[in-house]
């Protein structure tokens, strides 16, 4: 059974260590370079232990951690919206089973609004998954830049 478990405070460092492995594997994507300790800079990641607007889950299925998702309001084209899907991974091991897709449903459905998720058009896996995902809120697709487009839409 797919659930969604907020990130507390005292998980904060399996969270951190999560996101260093999602953003090396977004290097792919993006040219973002180590710092002094060798890891990747997130500028917004305490923020998600401070700010209430923030949110950040950890995605099980059953007992496995399978992937986190971190949720803002902080629309990619300035000011607030409703919910923006700032970071969502599912685990290179649990990919290909739906995991993903029926999680970032459960996502939207249970933060009914506005919505706008991110992807780099590069990353084939990310523009499929999200065409998937976000298919019956028909989204407006609106490029961000060259590389990346913005899929905007409404969960009632």
């Amino acid at each position: 059974m797919l659930r969604l478990v907020p990130v507390t405070p005292d998980r904060r460092g399996l969270l951190y260590n999560l996101n260093q492995k999602y953003l090396y594997e977004m290097t792919n994507y993006y040219p973002d370079p180590l710092d002094g300790e060798g890891n990747l800079h997130y500028g917004h990641f305490d923020e998600y232990f401070t700010d209430p607007k923030r949110e950040a889950l950890f995605l099980y299925d059953d007992d496995a951690l399978v992937g986190f998702a971190m949720v803002n309001p902080y629309s990619c084209f300035g000011g607030e919206t409703g919910h923006v899907m700032a970071e969502f991974t599912v685990f290179p091991m649990y990919r290909r089973r739906g995991l993903a897709a029926r999680a970032a449903r459960k996502i939207f459905e249970g933060r009914p609004g506005r919505w706008e998720v991110k992807f780099n058009e590069q990353n084939a896996a990310a523009r499929a998954l999200w065409t998937r995902a976000t298919a019956r809120y028909r989204p407006e697709a609106r490029r961000l830049s060259e590389d990346e487009t913005v899929l905007c839409f409404e969960v009632k």
